[in-house]
C-alpha cells in the first residue's frame, strides 16, 4: 500500500520587529480576510497606514485575495505589531511558493528589521544622554 501524500492544511512561519512577535498561518481556500488575536485587521490596526503595512507582502508577491490570514501577535507597539505581521506573512508566503523568495527579497520583507531600542547605560540619563555638566 502506498502511503498517501500529505496535503498541508496552512503554511505557518514567525514575524518579528523590535519586541513584538508574530506567529502566521496562512490558509489557502475561499475564504480570505484577516484573523488577528481574534480580531478582524480593522479591528485591530485603527488606521490605514498599519492596515496596508499588513498586507504589503501580499503585494509584493501578487497573491492577493488568495489566502485567509490567521496571527497571534505579542509584544511591542500596534506599529512594531503590523510590520513583524507583515514579515510572518513575507515567510509564510515564500513556504507556501518559494518563487515569490525574489520579489519578496527585493521589497526587503524577508530581512528581519534589527532595528531595537537601545539600553540605559549606569551614570546616564537615557541610553547617551549624559547629565548637565558644571565647571564649578
Amino acid at each position: 500500500m502506498t502511503p498517501t501524500p500529505t496535503i498541508k492544511k496552512y503554511f505557518e512561519a514567525v514575524g518579528r520587529r523590535k519586541t513584538a512577535i508574530a506567529r502566521v498561518r496562512l490558509f489557502a481556500g475561499a475564504k480570505t480576510g484577516f484573523e488577528i488575536n481574534g480580531k478582524t485587521l480593522e479591528a485591530y490596526f485603527p488606521t490605514k497606514e498599519m492596515q496596508a503595512t499588513a498586507g504589503e507582502a501580499f503585494a509584493g508577491a501578487k497573491t492577493a485575495d488568495k489566502f485567509h490570514v490567521t496571527a497571534k501577535i505579542v509584544g511591542g507597539g500596534i506599529n512594531a505589531q503590523s510590520e513583524a505581521l507583515r514579515h510572518g506573512i513575507a515567510r509564510a508566503l515564500m513556504v507556501y511558493d518559494i518563487t515569490t523568495r525574489g520579489a519578496l527579497k527585493k521589497l526587503g520583507y524577508l530581512k528581519r528589521d534589527p532595528r531595537a531600542k537601545e539600553r540605559r547605560k549606569f551614570g546616564f540619563k537615557k541610553a547617551r544622554k549624559s547629565p548637565q555638566w558644571s565647571k564649578r
